[in-house]
């Protein structure tokens, strides 16, 4: 698109072309505005007047309202009803509260096993020969077959099922093949309606026996409608994502490399690529009453566009949006929605789509797909994603039912925070606390490798990660060292004044993205609380007897955390440069007389790593860094030394619980409360958003605009507390 189109339509050919830079020329000249596409709507086009529209759904409606045709895109289409996603509270709570318990964090992590031995079976079935069409044998199947297992449909039913709702998504509406959708979706309604019936009579270990043992105040009708979009929300949307990250990993191999090499990294990069490459491009309300967004006036019956893609690449809360960074913090994408109607099978997805690209990953690592065979929908107004994605790679073995790798220890990472007890603190350097993590009744916890971190979650919200520094093999304790920064955040300084025994945290974790790759040789430059990970990477490189190098700076000998450690542990190997004494480690020098073999690993602030990596790129070495990132730089700080004590009074349940000021409003919530609805659990996604009946809730979110911070009438409970004594939620 090379030139600004004053009419906008977000399915012409031209916007297909580019969906990002059509939205982002007319987020520059004309961010909101009316047209007449398309029986005429009002479009939006900053992530800010989407979030605004999305959450309000008293004045932006997702019913229909009379009017034939779906409420939620535009243009409209044929169709039933859909449950509760064309519903507005309080007509949706109900649906939501039977629905969410299936879906929670815990209940996707049941599953787990179970997308994996699909995946494998799956991946087994065209693994040997060399090729395959990735929507067709991996992307297609594998959702379906996890979202209709799950759900209870028998086996012979999935590929009668998965193609229809993937023609459904990929066909233009009116189409021969659209139209062959619908005839499979009239099956697929058959088939709802044969198994509740079934399930009343004959119950099993299945989500639709749940849902029918309890659902009994909804008629079959609706419940054929809750069950239908599960199944088109669990199959064709994931489909999506996995097939364009697929693509985009085979375009930037270097990306692709990053990710083989370290697959924990793979946790954070799904959020990158959810907010690069959203199933759901867009969605829409209907205004209930005469109002505005950004200027532009709408008025009551007015049909308005909310394209998520667009939000997404808003620049003002990403920046450099049209680039895919594995390590962005992009948790705030609206791929899954915001508000009442934010995905109810959004950690599902992400099950689902993390095992696919192990699976690629691990087993077809050098796969290319086939430029000249790929076909994208035909149009990606509303929803964008591949009808074909040939792809080519070296043939492989079947691993029959085997597991993929993460499942392949007694004990893997804890995917969901687990409260860890602080068993041992002690002052590692000036300024710097060495912090000992294990659980409260002795056992082991999950093994980890050099380069690893946890993610420790602080009363105040606040999610900070700290790299491992103590030794992989003793299975008893973490340790983690914090520098206490009086200008940073408030997280440092947060844990150091948390910090002594007894003291429990929430930990999830270990994650990689930093391994210790093997190599001939290597040199490990540390600069000051990067010697954290670099440590267990010389224990580890000591105990293999590999010829190594250690260069550790610091403000002062007295500032070095663990230098003693690493002096008794690598001896005339390392080399201490207090910059007090010293002055600034000599790279030219350093680095001039390195082997092209050595793999160079470097931890420290910016500027020593940019340093770094200008010396490596000029002499064509091999590095790997860690940077110590921000984080998320919208957070919300708190000084957690105000948290107070205080009740939380369940009203639906009838239930007082007590808040202590070292645990989190939805910790104590969520011991109480099965099917809790959460995600993010940092105050910006608004999955958790609880209405609050009495008292004042003290807001810690980036989601609540002013006005309704002091209404005081919902709050986001994962990081809210209270200001009085007591809190009423509509729980």
């Amino acid at each position: 698109m090379t030139e600004f189109d004053a009419v906008f339509d977000h399915h012409s050919d031209v916007a297909n072309a580019d969906p990002v830079e059509y939205y982002s020329l007319f987020r520059e000249q004309c961010p909101v505005g009316r047209t007449e596409a398309h029986g005429g709507f009002v479009y939006t086009t900053r992530y800010a007047d989407v979030v605004r529209i999305a959450r309000d759904d008293a004045t932006f409606s997702s019913a229909r309202r009379g009017e034939d045709g779906v409420a939620i895109v535009i243009p409209r289409g044929p169709g039933l009803e859909q449950y509760p996603i064309e519903l507005d509270p309080p007509a949706s709570s109900a649906y939501r509260d039977l629905i969410n318990p299936l879906l929670t964090p815990s209940a996707v992590d049941e599953l787990r096993p179970m997308i994996t031995r699909h995946a494998t079976r799956i991946v087994d079935a065209f693994i040997e020969q060399g090729s395959a069409d990735f929507v067709r044998d991996l992307t297609n199947p594998l959702p379906a077959a996890v979202t209709l297992d799950w759900l209870g449909f028998p086996s012979a039913d999935w590929p009668k099922l998965a193609k229809p709702i993937h023609d459904i998504f990929a066909a233009l509406a009116g189409s021969e093949r659209a139209i062959r959708g619908a005839q499979g979706l009239a099956y697929m309604d058959q088939r709802i309606r044969e198994l509740i019936a079934l399930r009343r009579t004959e119950p099993a270990e299945d989500a639709i026996s749940y849902l029918v043992r309890h659902g009994t105040g909804f008629s079959d009708d609706e419940l054929v409608s809750v069950i239908g979009l599960l199944i088109a929300g669990g199959v064709d949307t994931t489909t999506s994502l996995t097939g364009s990250t697929l693509v985009h990993l085979s375009r930037h191999p270097d990306q692709r490399r990053r990710l083989v090499e370290s697959p924990d990294l793979l946790e954070n990069a799904t959020e990158e690529f959810l907010r690069a490459f959203a199933p759901s491009q867009s969605m829409a309300r209907t205004a209930t009453t005469d109002t505005e967004v950004g200027g532009c006036p709408v008025h009551a019956g007015d049909r308005v566009l909310i394209p998520w893609v667009a939000a997404n690449h808003d620049p003002a809360v990403f920046p450099d949006p049209a680039q895919v960074r594995l390590d962005r913090d992009a948790h705030r994408h609206l791929s899954f929605g915001i508000g009442t109607h934010r995905c109810a099978g959004a950690h599902l997805a992400r099950a689902m789509f993390h095992e696919m690209m192990t699976q690629v990953l691990t087993r077809l690592p050098d796969y290319q797909v086939v430029e000249d065979g790929l076909i994208p929908y035909p149009t990606k107004g509303n929803q964008t994603g591949w009808d074909a994605i040939p792809a080519i790679f070296t043939p492989g073995p079947m691993q029959g039912r085997a597991p993929s790798y993460h499942f392949l220890h007694s004990k893997g990472p804890l995917l969901t925070p687990t409260a860890l007890t602080i068993s041992g603190v002690e002052a590692a350097a000036e300024g710097v606390v060495s912090v000992q993590l294990a659980a409260a009744d002795g056992s082991e916890l999950p093994g980890w490798a050099p380069g690893a971190h946890v993610e420790v979650r602080l009363p105040s919200g606040r999610v900070r990660q700290y790299s491992l520094s103590g030794d992989p093999a003793d299975r008893h304790r973490y340790r983690v060292a914090v520098l206490r920064e009086e200008d940073g955040r408030g997280g440092s300084v947060e844990l150091h004044a948390l910090a002594r025994p007894g003291v429990t945290l929430p930990v999830r974790g270990p994650r990689n993205h930093f391994p210790l790759v093997p190599a001939p040789r290597y040199v490990f430059l540390a600069g000051g609380i990067g010697i954290t990970p670099i440590l267990a990477m010389v224990r580890s490189t000591v105990e293999a007897g590999t010829p190594f190098r250690v260069v550790y700076g610091g403000r002062s000998r007295a500032s070095m955390a663990y230098a003693d450690e690493l002096l008794a542990l690598a001896g005339s190997s390392v080399e201490l440069v207090p910059q007090d004494e010293r002055g600034l480690p000599d790279l030219p020098a350093l680095l001039g007389s390195v082997s092209p073999d050595t793999a160079i690993y470097c931890c420290g602030p910016a500027g020593m790593i940019a340093a770094v990596e200008r010396e490596c790129a000029a002499r064509g070495l091999t590095l790997y860094v860690e940077r110590f990132t921000a984080g998320d730089e919208l957070e919300v700080a708190f000084d957690p030394s105000r948290n107070t004590a205080f009740d939380v009074h369940l009203a639906r349940r009838g239930l007082t619980l007590r808040v202590p000021p070292d645990k989190r409003l939805i910790e104590v919530i969520r011991e109480a409360v099965p099917g809790l609805s959460y995600d993010c659990e940092k105050g910006y996604c608004g999955a958790c958003e609880t209405r609050v009946l009495a008292g004042t809730p003290e807001h810690r979110d980036s989601i609540l605009t002013p006005d309704e911070r002091a209404a005081a009438r919902t709050m986001m409970i994962c990081v809210g507390r209270c200001t009085t004594p007591r809190l009423v939620l509509d729980l």
